[in-house]
């Protein structure tokens, strides 16, 4: 695969991955029955957090960007949630979830690009 297809392709899955992100912090009542475990809406947090994150420096968008502005959204989304989405709550636990999948998505980029620094220089 060429670097430009491989590139092609994490930004159609990070499409995905910000629809599906979209769809979970904005639906109009919150998705899901009963949990699975406890807690486990704090995994999907960081998850959808995560997954954005990671593609998104993977295929070489600047950490500069990426790492605020989905900081940023963990915050809004929350807000969001809480002051316009009346079936929704915004939850401080829930900010502290997603940005630990931002936290986590640098580290999955390092992990997959070997890079070592101590702060995202892109």
């Amino acid at each position: 695969m060429t670097p430009a297809h491989r590139r092609r392709v994490l930004l159609g899955l990070l499409v995905a991955a910000v629809f599906a992100q979209f769809v979970v912090l904005y639906a109009p009542a919150q998705p899901g029955g009963l949990p699975v475990f406890a807690h486990a809406d704090k995994v999907v947090h960081v998850l959808v957090f995560l997954v954005p994150t990671a593609l998104a420096l993977v295929a070489g968008l600047p950490a500069r960007v990426v790492v605020p502005l989905f900081a940023a959204h963990a915050v809004v989304s929350e807000v969001v949630q809480g002051a316009l989405l009346p079936m929704r709550a915004g939850d401080p636990f829930d900010v502290l979830a997603d940005l630990s999948g931002v936290v986590l998505g640098v580290v999955v980029w390092r992990a997959v690009t070997g890079r070592r620094t101590s702060a995202p220089s892109q």
